[in-house]
């Protein structure tokens, strides 16, 4: 894998824009590519971000030789078809969170990577942020004694528009799978693992998906993790971690935090405010890019495995408040 690390991008949505704003700022990488589904929005994406390559399939972008990784930026449903086509084709990928609709679709995805030996990556992209990496540290150290309780939340209020992507089935709309899986996915980073228990109740809407999903895991130790997300409701964006020795908050909203606060019982609270740009996928970026020049086949921060038991954990709130998507049978 060279040092400079050519990037195209399967979509040309709001999140491929934003990541494409960020590889602008990620000094051995560039966006070399764009793939779409048609030769005009392939043109227009390419235009306002001066992409030399643009396809007007899939399957071009996949077979690009010019491009070394690709970013998977279509809606939830497609992740799992648009990464087999980039990874059959022998191309590194990171692909959007959630990193799949169901498990079973996860590993599909996995094993494929495997068995050919191509780099595969959830774009978690709030794993990788400087104040996540520093709670990871202050656990990792035990700042904060065993670790026995959790609360995060993640919400925010859009219009009703059942044929948008946030509220169509169809599209695999709702809360848990679109912001959800970030406080689910931070739970696990905390724990170390998943819940041995899995409770939740939702506000299906209209369209029937889930508008808003709070959840409580139980751990084996009998640690617990209180979790809410809503897209027809604006929460704090809030987190809160205690141990048995003090705790560690991250400010409001956390996935865009500048600072991050430890209290160790007895002593001065400690606030650190690491460096941080502030289009955080700049972060994740960088990550999938060492792990290519370094000749990984997957991220040891976000290893395949914990992406894997995180949609199954997934799939387990999705049975508790029976939320089903049509193309899933």
């Amino acid at each position: 894998m060279p040092e400079f690390i050519r990037w195209g991008i399967l979509g040309t949505g709001r999140i491929a824009h934003k990541f494409a704003e960020a590889l602008t700022v990620v000094p051995d990488a560039e966006l070399s590519a764009v793939g779409s589904r048609a030769q005009g929005t392939a043109g227009a994406f390419g235009d306002e971000f001066a992409v030399p390559r643009r396809h007007a399939t899939y399957q071009s972008l996949a077979e690009d030789p010019e491009i070394d990784a690709i970013y998977v930026s279509t809606p939830h449903p497609m992740h799992c078809r648009d990464t087999l086509l980039c990874l059959n084709a022998g191309k590194p990928v990171l692909c959007e969170k959630p990193f799949a609709l169901n498990a079973r679709e996860a590993e599909t995805m996995v094993q494929c990577a495997r068995q050919r030996g191509v780099f595969l990556m959830e774009a978690m992209w709030t794993r990788f942020l400087p104040t996540i990496a520093q709670v990871r540290e202050w656990l990792g150290d035990g700042a904060i004694g065993e670790v026995r309780n959790m609360m995060a939340d993640f919400g925010f209020r859009t219009e009703f528009n059942p044929e948008g992507r946030l509220l169509n089935p169809e599209l695999g709309g709702g809360a848990l799978l679109d912001i959800g899986v970030y406080v689910v996915s931070l739970a696990s980073m905390v724990y170390g693992k998943q819940p041995d228990r899995v409770a939740a109740l939702a506000d299906m809407g209209a369209t029937g998906v889930d508008e808003q999903t709070t959840m409580a895991f139980r751990y084996d130790t009998g640690a617990m993790a209180a979790l809410t997300c809503a897209v027809r409701t604006s929460t704090p964006g809030a987190v809160s971690i205690h141990g048995t020795q003090g705790n560690i908050r991250i400010p409001t909203p956390f996935y865009d935090a500048y600072a991050v606060i430890l209290n160790v019982d007895g002593e001065e609270p400690v606030t650190i405010e690491p460096d941080r740009v502030e289009n955080g996928f700049k972060y994740e970026i960088e990550e999938a890019g060492r792990c290519l020049r370094e000749g990984l086949l997957e991220s040891p921060a976000l290893p395949l495995d914990e992406t894997l038991a995180i949609m199954r954990t997934l799939d387990a709130v999705r049975d508790e408040i029976g939320l089903k998507y049509p193309m899933e049978g």
